[in-house]
């Protein structure tokens, strides 16, 4: 079965395909949030069908989801006993939560149709106002559905992509809640203020509560951020679109076997190809 994008987008509301004054506003509302803490939401920017379609895809491949249960630090990396018990590179938690990987979703099927409309990338290029944007070349994770159920979270991280593109599907009965310290590594690790945001004690982290249909534009490898664990006997759906900097860039082995339980040989060959010298 394919599907028309037309269909399930609120073109009407958001016409990311159309040249013009409306699209010209949304963009200039969508810079101006994005300058002013890395993150932008488009409220409701699937219709009504195109979040019922998505959720049903979501049920259809849920079982495909690679689950986890394991502790990680904010960067994904193995432990230093060299740094200070404190540092927070030193700092674990539990996480549990699951990926579907993006070989499951097929060329014809919603998420896809959403993901290859013609104008979907150029407007989120605009929005991020980026010279070099690149859809993610990994073959895991470059469209993906993060699944969750009852008491999953994800605790504080960074992203590895540099711009994050989300679209939530389906919330849980409760829980849930996105939580941010923005822009806290912009040119530098920052690792005092990323142990306030561990501590519980910093001023500098924004909560944001998404519905079904909000398409969200974050900058996540500069901003810490984490899922609160869920509440409730229903799955929460949030499809990730991930953008990067440079070309044919693809996850590291160590944080893709992480994430998807297995890894590709292109992660092998490509591994350590990076832009920046960030802790992953």
């Amino acid at each position: 079965m394919s599907f028309d994008a037309h269909d399930l987008i609120n073109l009407s509301k958001y016409p990311i395909h159309q040249e013009g004054d409306q699209r010209d506003a949304l963009l200039a509302q969508i810079r101006s949030r994005l300058k002013f803490d890395g993150c932008a939401v488009l409220k409701g920017f699937l219709t009504q069908r195109g979040i019922d379609t998505l959720a049903s895809e979501a049920d259809s491949v849920a079982d495909k989801a690679h689950r986890s249960y394991n502790r990680t630090n904010v960067y994904f990396s193995a432990d230093d006993e060299t740094l200070p018990p404190t540092d927070p590179r030193r700092r674990f938690f539990d996480r549990s939560n699951a990926f579907i990987p993006a070989d499951n979703f097929m060329q014809t099927g919603a998420l896809r149709t959403i993901h290859d409309f013609d104008g979907f990338d150029s407007f989120i290029q605009a929005c991020f106002e980026e010279e070099k944007f690149y859809r993610y070349a990994d073959p895991l994770a470059d469209v993906i559905i993060n699944s969750a159920v009852e008491g999953n979270g994800f605790p504080w991280h960074f992203d590895t992509n540099n711009f994050t593109v989300t679209l939530a599907i389906q919330n849980a009965h409760g829980g849930g809640h996105f939580e941010y310290a923005p822009g806290i590594r912009q040119g530098s690790e920052n690792f005092e203020e990323v142990g306030r945001v561990l501590d519980g004690t910093s001023d500098k982290v924004s909560v944001l509560e998404l519905e079904p249909g909000d398409l969200q534009l974050f900058r996540g490898r500069y901003s810490l951020h984490r899922v609160t664990p869920l509440v409730g006997d229903r799955p929460r759906y949030v499809a990730i679109f991930s953008y990067v900097e440079e070309p044919d860039m693809v996850g590291n082995p160590e944080r893709t076997q992480q994430l998807y339980g297995r890894t590709l040989p292109i992660h092998w060959e490509r591994a350590g190809r990076r832009a920046d010298s960030y802790i992953d």
